[in-house]
């Protein structure tokens, strides 16, 4: 018996041993095919589903590894993935890999506008890339500048880094200058940056591009119908950092110029790496002081945001706590006159690449048109711009329920304010035209004719005087003395006050069940959004000229009382040209299914549908003139207060719902691993945003909802990735209708503002965008990609109103089978890298195609082409030193156009009448901003 046992023992310890000693370990580290390792490199060991990533210097180790075999996958964003078959011995293994660069990172799997992670290869949608090899070439002037590199994208990034218009394809008529993300959803991992949108509010007033940006999805059209909310043109979604197995991070210090000197003065940071247990976190941000691309006397942009992730894994998934902490000033550029219909040209001494028109600094109280009775006021200084406020904080889990079930969710808590304090409209006002001095005080309390005096705000010194009595019969006015206005005219302009809070709620939850062959995904989306709007806007007296001066001026009648038509600051007719008090609440629910059916080896399909309910409940106060003898201060003597807009203490509520069912169906056939085909049918709808009723129904009751406009969409694409060639291309059809539109006008008989009624229209787009990339050599890159499309307004009708408020003139003028306006035929990116062991450099090409100014079709932007350059030099595995220079040959490029270079016009106004009647009036173009140089140092730990 003890025989036995001491046999079947020894058998015991002999396996035991032999199946330690047979435990082995496999290691081995990656490179980049120039030879440089690569870190974060993520490999995965089946069977047993072992992972791990590679360290700093590219090295990985599985430990305590059984003899057998294996296969092992490595994957990195910007590389193709590389699979092999092992045999795991009684001895180490060591394993080296080279990756080959996926140019267009068709093997990299994209989260965006899918239920479920897919490649870009295996997707059935048109989707593009940025990664933070690219995101480092990018001049620093916002978010929507960044994407001027993804095929088939408008950008006007040409007011700064806000007041920006992005989007794709054509879907693009109600995406106005204030509302310029109309129908695209700008995330930030995977939930939109805001629910809402109205004049003066766009999701990029709280957004900044910065290191803590890992890479950026972008989806046109197509699936955003069915993932998106109330965005069915496209999905911009910029990817933070994620797990890392080390502490490291990066810090960048910039410096540089623009335009004619002005300094940029800019670092940013990230940092990530674990914390112990399974948790990880990134942190980082940025803080930025520029003195903007263009001349003003004051500072453009300061302040900064920052932001944080901490990430718990288990071994069923992850959960992630995540905030953004903004607080950032910056301003937006406006138009420039321009004179020449033809081939336009800067006038009255201004110039397309350092003008602003911008009123300077200073600091004004302004009667606060909900408040009066006890006094209540705004400050007002120009310098501040906007400031932008976010404070949100999230929670995302990602859980294996087993079985092939799992959930995510993802919400998030924001609290916005975006408190304007700037101007709008620049327009030449001549000395000649009574608005220039009757617009002081429109409760008409106040005959402005005689003696007009004005004086420089700042000094007080005398700069004209002159006599207007002779106005009102058509004479011209008569200077008295030497003293001359620049261009004997003032500029039209307003004090723009905005007051704007949201409190927004976001969730979006999915169970996805995986069988056989099928994928299917279904789950729910919640946004509520508390919102409050003030605008007010007064009139200021300003010199028209490139440096414009604040003007104090007064009436200086003989024998008779001096009467101040502005105050001392030169601000008139306080809060008498707009008055808009608005609270609203907005609540988003969807519910959304998707299935992903594997119909072959080769074949898949996907269905998406989605129920979507929106519900608008909220008021807008009346409003009425203040009456009070002398104006809010009671005296007679002071002209600029007496027009003040008040509350009446009525208002006109709105409670609205709209509900609709979007649909997207799309196959992808795989070629073969590196080719596939993809299709997509879609129908999407676009809900109105606020500014519906925020803009119209001015002092009338709200009585009508807006039109749901309706997105139609098919594309037919082809991916490749070939040894040195990858390439996509997508022809596509995109119908928009029901689209409302309204003009922006100025009746100068009463000095009112106003938008004209709704029509609805129509517009079609067909056209092919392609993005490609050639590696020439091993050490020299190739990049290509845009669009060819034909735009066309197919129904499309505008409300002349004539300049008046009074209907009895009004018409409505047909422009059905123009081009749609600010739509190009043509757009190009053409791009040269070269890396070669520590050198970099590039250089870029972007060509915008010539754009219709207006649906009218009188008259045409120009085409231009600006060139972007880059070069890097690597100080050793810690430094780097970077040069970036934007619009390197100062291109003069207009990017939108804004009518007539009168007060109140707008872009419509235009007609090919108008310019033959006005072949000499000057014009209101906005160019695109000038040459830009910066360098940055960069400091890897």
């Amino acid at each position: 018996m003890i025989r036995i046992y001491s046999f079947l023992q020894g058998i015991f310890v002999f396996f035991i041993v032999n199946s330690v000693f047979a435990q082995v370990s496999l290691h081995g580290i990656i490179k980049d095919n120039n030879g440089h390792v690569l870190e974060g490199v993520n490999v995965v060991l089946n069977p047993g589903n072992h992972t791990t990533s590679t360290n700093k210097k590219g090295g990985f180790i599985f430990d305590k590894i059984p003899e057998g075999t294996y296969s092992v996958t490595f994957t990195h964003i910007g590389f193709k993935s590389i699979m092999d078959k092992i045999e795991v011995g009684k001895e180490n293994v060591s394993l080296n890999y080279s990756f080959q660069e996926d140019l267009l990172e068709l093997q990299t799997v994209v989260v965006t506008g899918n239920f479920e992670p897919r490649t870009k290869i295996e997707s059935s949608t048109s989707v593009s890339t940025i990664d933070s090899k690219t995101i480092h070439q990018i001049f620093p002037r916002g978010t929507a500048d960044a994407l001027q590199l993804i095929p088939g994208t408008f950008v006007d990034a040409s007011a700064g880094e806000v007041f920006t218009k992005v989007y794709s394809r054509g879907i693009s008529a109600s995406a106005e200058d204030d509302t310029g993300w109309y129908y695209i959803s700008l995330e930030e991992d995977g939930l939109p940056v805001s629910l809402i949108q109205h004049s003066y509010y766009s999701p990029d007033l709280f957004h900044r591009l910065d290191l803590t940006t890992k890479r950026i999805e972008a989806i046109r059209g197509g699936s955003a119908s069915i993932t998106a909310m109330n965005a069915p043109g496209g999905i911009y979604n910029f990817i933070s950092h994620g797990i890392s197995n080390e502490f490291g991070g990066e810090i960048q210090l910039q410096s540089g110029i623009q335009g004619e000197g002005n300094p940029l003065y800019r670092v940013d940071a990230t940092m990530g790496g674990p914390l112990g247990n399974n948790w990880f976190f990134n942190a980082g941000g940025h803080y930025r002081y520029d003195d903007g691309a263009r001349n003003s006397d004051f500072t453009f942009s300061k302040g900064g945001q920052f932001k944080y992730n901490v990430i718990k894994e288990n071994s069923h998934g992850y959960f992630k706590f995540y905030g953004k902490f903004l607080d950032d000033y910056t301003n937006r550029w406006t138009g420039v006159a321009a004179t020449n219909w033809d081939n336009p040209q800067a006038a009255f001494g201004q110039d397309f690449r350092s003008t602003s028109l911008l009123m300077p600094a200073f600091g004004a109280s302004i009667p606060d048109g909900r408040n009066l009775a006890n006094g209540g006021s705004n400050s007002f200084d120009p310098s501040k711009g906007v400031h932008a406020k976010d404070l949100a904080f999230g929670f995302e889990l990602l859980q294996d329920l087993g079985n092939d079930w799992s959930i995510k969710n993802n919400m998030k808590l924001s609290l916005k304010e975006a408190n304007w304090q700037t101007s709008i409209s620049n327009a030449f006002v001549s000395l000649n035209d009574p608005t220039a001095y009757f617009i002081s005080d429109t409760s008409g309390s106040t005959f402005p004719i005689g003696q007009v005096v004005f004086r420089d705000a700042q000094s007080g010194a005398e700069v004209a005087r002159l006599d207007n009595s002779g106005i009102l019969s058509g004479d011209p006015v008569q200077y008295i003395g030497e003293g001359r206005l620049p261009n004997d005219a003032i500029m039209g302009t307003s004090p723009w006050f905005k007051d704007n809070k949201a409190d927004e709620f976001m969730n979006e939850f999915t169970l996805r069940k995986q069988w056989d062959k099928h994928d299917f995904t279904t789950g729910f989306a919640l946004g509520f959004s508390d919102t409050s709007l003030f605008t007010q806007g007064s009139f200021a007296y300003v010199t028209y000229e490139p440096n414009p001066r604040m003007l104090q001026v007064t009436l200086e009648n003989p024998n008779e009382p001096i009467i101040a038509l502005s105050d001392a600051n030169g601000v008139s007719n306080y809060g008498g040209l707009f008055f808009v008090n608005s609270k609203a609440k907005v609540s988003q629910l969807a519910t959304f299914f998707n299935d992903k059916w594997k119909v072959t080896d080769k074949l898949h399909i996907d269905l998406g549908f989605r129920l979507e309910r929106l519900n608008h409940n909220g008021s807008k106060d009346r409003f009425a003139p203040f009456t009070q003898t002398g104006g809010v201060d009671g005296d007679t003597n002071t002209a600029y207060d007496n027009g003040v807009l008040a509350s009446t203490g009525e208002q006109d509520t709105f409670d609205y719902n709209y509900n609709y069912a979007s649909y997207s169906v799309g196959a992808n056939y795989k070629i073969h691993d590196n080719s596939s085909l993809f299709a997509r049918i879609s129908h999407g709808n676009k809900a109105p945003e606020l500014n519906y009723y925020f803009n119209n129904f001015s002092n009338v009751p709200i009585n009508g909802k807006g039109e749901i406009q309706k997105i139609n969409q098919l594309e037919l694409g082809l991916k490749s990735s070939l040894k040195d060639f990858s390439f996509t291309s997508t022809v596509f059809w995109s119908q928009l209708k029901n689209i409302g539109v309204t003009n922006f006008e100025f009746d100068s008989d009463n000095g009112t503002i106003f938008y004209t009624p709704i029509q609805l229209n129509t517009s079609r787009t067909i056209g092919i965008e392609w993005e490609s990339a050639y590696q020439v050599f091993n050490n020299l890159t190739v990049r290509f990609n845009g669009v060819i499309q034909d735009p066309k307004a197919t129904k499309w009708t505008v409300y002349d109103a004539s300049g008046t408020v009074d209907v009895a003139d009004d018409g409505i003028q047909d422009f059905s089978g123009n081009q749609l306006a600010f739509n190009p035929k043509l757009m190009l990116n053409v791009s040269s890298e070269y890396q070669k062991d520590k050198v970099s450099a590039f250089i870029k090409w972007q060509f915008m195609g010539q754009r219709e100014g207006n649906v009218a079709n009188a008259f045409q932007l120009p085409a231009y082409s600006v060139f972007n350059l880059g070069t890097g030099y690597e100080i050793n595995k810690h430094w780097s030193a970077n040069v970036l220079v934007t619009n390197l040959f100062n291109s003069d490029g207009l990017a939108n156009f804004f009518g007539a270079n009168s007060f109140g016009a707008n872009a419509n106004g235009v007609t090919s009448e108008f310019i033959q009647s006005n072949p000499d009036a000057s014009f209101v173009v906005v160019p695109i901003l000038p040459r830009g140089a910066i360098l940055k140092i960069n400091y890897i730990f």
